[in-house]
């Protein structure tokens, strides 16, 4: 019997496929990724004579939180994807939720990261524009998430990137946390601020070759209570993109009552974390800024790689 034929890059299927491959097909653990707080396993899954890598993380792994209900992480993961696909983004990899070796969890199609200037294939609107970390920013050489967050010691944030905060580096001596200008990581800025991310590290941001970025790890969103925190703070308070208010509006459409993409999000979140996904694009829309910290929760994830 020959052997399946390895899912091609990131793009190439459609969503629909790569969510078929991952819903239905056998599923072989490979190991443990070792540093998450959660069990996360590497796994084969293979259908139709394909096969993938891919990420399984299950219900029984999970650890249970003081804010969130136990064994609902996982489902949180698959609604941030939903939404993900709903902006046309494609800010989230494929994700579903289904029963495995230990029984229900969330599935993840593995993205191979590559790096923030690997644009060849980026889209003509900037997508796959991004900073790097030299010298005439002043950076530090500190960098992180593949040129897309540094350390600068000075003070300035320098062209092409956007401040964040001060950090202790040690010594007594402080340096300013950035993020790059990107126009693909301020789509994740106006996505987190929709699912009301608690957790946007730089660890969760992958650099996909061809100049895709995705974001991954949304266990802890949709909270009805403001948990933002994330370390892409460099627009708040800004204006929104025309992109962003176009895909804000179509997103309000897609959350009506009896809509598709709220039918399916009622079977993973509760009537009033839905209630408050619809009351946080409403109120984006009413804006028409990015959002600040409210003061009420700590805005930067700790550790915040």
């Amino acid at each position: 019997m020959p052997a399946p034929e390895r899912l091609p890059a990131p793009g190439v299927n459609t969503a629909g496929e790569q969510e078929e491959l991952l819903a239905k097909g056998e599923l072989t653990v490979v190991g443990r990724i070792s540093g998450a707080s959660n069990a996360v396993l590497l796994c084969t899954v293979a259908y139709g004579g394909v096969s993938a890598d891919c990420v399984y993380k299950p219900v029984k792994g999970e650890r249970p939180l003081w804010d969130f209900p136990d064994g609902n992480l996982a489902r949180r993961e698959v609604a941030a994807y939903l939404v993900s696909e709903a902006t046309g983004w494609g800010l989230v990899p494929t994700t579903v939720l289904r029963d495995g070796p230990y029984g229900e969890g969330m599935v993840q199609q593995w993205i191979e990261a590559g790096h923030a200037d690997d644009a060849d294939d980026a889209d003509a609107d900037g997508a796959g524009e991004s900073g790097g970390a030299d010298g005439s920013s002043g950076s530090s050489g500190a960098s992180g998430s593949d040129g897309l967050l540094a350390l600068v010691e000075g003070g300035e944030a320098g062209e092409g990137w956007k401040p964040v905060a001060f950090a202790d580096i040690g010594e007594g001596r402080t340096a300013l946390l950035v993020h790059a200008d990107d126009p693909r990581l301020r789509r994740l800025a106006v996505l987190d601020a929709v699912i009301n991310n608690g957790d946007r590290k730089g660890g969760h941001l992958l650099a996909a070759p061809g100049g895709r970025l995705y974001g991954i790890d949304h266990g802890v969103t949709f909270h009805v209570e403001d948990k933002l925190r994330t370390l892409l703070w460099g627009w708040a308070g800004e204006p929104l993109t025309d992109e962003a208010r176009e895909v804000l509006t179509g997103l309000e459409r897609q959350l009506a009552a009896g809509a598709p993409l709220a039918t399916r999000l009622a079977e993973l979140i509760t009537p009033a974390e839905l209630a408050a996904v619809r009351a946080r694009v409403h109120r984006l829309r009413r804006t028409g800024v990015h959002p600040e910290p409210s003061g009420q929760w700590p805005a930067i994830p700790w550790p915040p790689v």
